[in-house]
């Protein structure tokens, strides 16, 4: 099949990146009251989640280091819920790759499964917190604040998600996504955090903000009591950053999925896929035909979740997933949609062949293709010649003079830009 030829463009998105990410963190906390409702001495419990947010190894460390100054004995924990296969050591092993161990942190890592009950909600949803972050003087969160990829609502993914499904760990993760089955999961996200800080363990969180090109944009200690209010604040203003791809696409080609990318390994507001795997079913965002994703991510602990957003893959891909982890993902979120196996082949031309005549269009020419790392780098991508004209007059696109065929290596698989 002949393919078109592609060419190189550039999005424009307002940068917010914070020069200093050290010295911002150490402002931040400094000037905040954090510490206020503790006595020298207090066993602090900072809580750390598994997404892949940049910086997050300067920030955790700085973070120590502000509890230290403040005479305080702190520890990190894993707010995870299942990830990590649901395991503490696959656990404390996610927190290592993100560069915080117990020599880079400052002070301890506890990673461990047990969970302490603090009751029922109104809607009868039982509630857990990590013993070992429950049992301290005092618990911070520190995370982002970000659009979550099975709903849109005013509360999302961040510290008060944290505070529910993070800390409530596999057996909190179990139980409110149950229920979510039936309450949607936003409103349990919001009475278990709400239950959970009425507990009066929460000191509070340190929310972070990144802009479409991953730069950590804003730093926002927030204390307990105005955690819910001050998240749908900067959820709003996370949002109006956010990156997304420039136009409708016949076929999207995506590098890499992976865990640490995004919650269903691609996230679902730039793909234009439900977790159940519904076509386009957000308005605002441009229409997705065709999903090839060629690969898992180098840091997914080969966690296949998301592979059933894909309409196409590669053999590698699916023969690298590890689906003892990817099903208790899966089990764990209720969405089963999200790990069924798309049609795969041994190649990535064989993939691209197979997919591009499904769309539709009686004339291959006018098959329109894009091409990104992974759902979360969108500032560079590749564009079929066919969409130049369409991209040409939009100011915050920088497209490319020159166009040239794919680069396919002898082995039949498309040798990245990226």
């Amino acid at each position: 099949m002949r393919l078109p030829h592609f060419f190189f463009a550039r999005q424009k998105f307002a940068d917010h990146g914070i020069p200093d990410v050290a010295a911002e963190v150490r402002r931040q906390l400094c000037g905040s009251c954090l510490s206020s409702r503790l006595n020298v001495g207090s066993r602090v419990a900072i809580g750390v989640g598994s997404r892949g947010i940049r910086n997050i190894g300067v920030i955790v460390r700085e973070t120590v280091a502000y509890w230290k100054s403040q005479q305080m004995r702190p520890f990190v924990f894993p707010a995870m819920g299942s990830h990590g296969a649901a395991t503490a050591e696959g656990q404390a092993e996610i927190l290592a790759r993100f560069g915080i161990t117990e020599a880079t942190a400052g002070c301890p890592v506890v990673s461990c499964l047990d969970v302490a009950p603090l009751g029922c909600t109104a809607e009868g949803i039982e509630v857990f917190v990590d013993r070992a972050a429950y049992e301290s003087d005092g618990i911070m969160l520190v995370g982002r604040i970000k659009r979550h990829t099975d709903f849109t609502g005013a509360i999302e993914s961040g510290l008060v998600k944290m505070t529910a499904i993070g800390l409530g760990k596999f057996a909190g993760a179990q139980q409110y996504h149950a229920h979510a089955y039936r309450l949607g999961l936003e409103q349990v996200i919001v009475s278990v955090a709400r239950h959970v800080l009425a507990s009066g363990k929460i000191l509070g969180g340190l929310a972070i903000l990144e802009d479409a090109y991953h730069n950590t944009a804003k730093l926002e200690p927030i204390p307990a009591e105005v955690m819910e209010c001050r998240e749908r604040e900067n959820l709003a203003l996370a949002n109006s950053w956010m990156g997304h791809l420039p136009a409708d696409l016949d076929v999207l080609i995506v590098d890499e999925m992976g865990k640490e990318i995004s919650g269903t390994g691609m996230d679902t507001k730039v793909i234009n896929r439900s977790v159940h795997a519904h076509y386009n079913p957000f308005p605002d965002a441009p229409r997705i035909g065709r999903v090839f994703v060629r690969d898992l991510s180098e840091f997914s602990s080969n966690n296949g979740i998301g592979i059933g957003l894909a309409d196409v893959t590669t053999d590698r891909l699916i023969n690298r997933i590890d689906w003892v982890s990817t099903r208790r993902n899966a089990l764990t979120s209720t969405s089963l949609a999200d790990i069924r196996i798309p049609m795969h082949f041994a190649t990535d031309r064989e993939c691209l062949e197979a997919i591009a005549p499904t769309v539709g269009k009686m004339d291959p020419a006018d098959v329109t293709f894009g091409w990104i790392r992974n759902t979360q780098e969108l500032s560079e991508l590749l564009l079929s010649e066919n969409l130049r004209q369409e991209v040409s007059g939009n100011p915050l696109i920088e497209a490319g003079s020159d166009a040239c065929e794919l680069p396919f290596g002898e082995d039949g698989n498309l040798v990245s830009p990226f």
